[in-house]
């Protein structure tokens, strides 16, 4: 059985290789990348792999039996390189595919949410046997920008009192390698998140906790949070995509308390201190 990981050199997708060596022979494991010479690292079998490169991609899956497609990063331009590679796996004979999604895709306000959920109906089609991780948030969305925080004074947002339950990126990708060498995880849907639900004024409290500075939680509005971010050098469309995030954040969409990650992984997920504190 050979299972290969798309993005395998991504922050998400190197975790995933790194479990899945813990549980399986590296001689099973296949990077899919743009660069293999940069996959030389992750010490498994490296393909060449580029989303838009229909007639690459059948030779890359071919002998492949498990593959998990972790979603694009060119946001806008998602469903179109997802449907690529389902198509040449289809040709290609993959037998099963596991995607990772996004949190409650079907009822999320996230503007992320369509491409995520064309690719959901997609893989339902295809013939193919499939798993949906629908991801939440990475916990390190929020701690990169703690640095930030530290040296303005304040942790700026548009989320409000919105319940978030992240996790740690390894959370969700030991959650990857589990499903994707148990068959008996094909057609099902997981809502993925942490056990922990916490607010940016939590988020706060914990930085001040753990730093000794004053650290408040500011609540902008959502126009002016999109202008701050653009002041600190992030493209306008990015920055305005961000601060909408923190809105669909403060309506709910980013917490869950079905605890399914923590089920899959057989253990808690990742405190929001934990995080706190490697990135400080």
């Amino acid at each position: 059985m050979k299972i290969a990981v798309t993005g395998a050199t991504g922050q998400l997708g190197g975790l995933v290789v790194a479990e899945l060596k813990k549980r399986v022979d590296n001689n099973s494991i296949v990077a899919l990348v743009r660069n293999p010479e940069k996959a030389s690292r992750l010490g498994v079998e490296a393909r060449a792999f580029d989303y838009t490169k229909s007639e690459e991609l059948v030779k890359a899956l071919a002998d492949i039996d498990h593959l998990l497609l972790i979603s694009s990063n060119e946001i806008g331009q998602r469903a179109d390189q997802h449907a690529n590679v389902i198509e040449a796996a289809k040709k290609a004979g993959v037998k099963w595919i596991v995607y990772t999604s996004l949190l409650h895709a079907d009822t999320s306000t996230l503007n992320l949410a369509g491409e995520h959920l064309a690719t959901e109906k997609a893989l339902k089609v295809s013939g193919i046997d499939y798993t949906i991780l629908r991801n939440g948030w990475y916990t390190e969305n929020y701690a990169a920008s703690i640095g930030g925080a530290i040296a303005g004074g304040a942790f700026i947002g548009s989320a409000d009192n919105g319940k978030i339950s992240s996790a740690a990126r390894a959370d969700y990708a030991e959650a990857a390698a589990v499903v994707l060498i148990d068959e008996s995880n094909k057609g099902k849907v997981y809502e993925l998140a942490g056990d922990q639900a916490y607010t940016l004024s939590d988020l706060a409290a914990e930085i001040t906790k753990q730093t000794g500075n004053d650290i408040p939680y500011k609540n902008l509005a959502e126009i002016d949070y999109a202008n701050i971010l653009a002041s600190f050098g992030i493209p306008k469309g990015f920055a305005a995509a961000i601060a909408s995030w923190d809105i669909s954040a403060s309506r709910g969409d980013l917490f869950d308390d079905s605890q399914q990650l923590s089920k899959l992984i057989g253990r808690p997920t990742t405190l929001l201190e934990e995080s706190v504190k490697a990135a400080l």
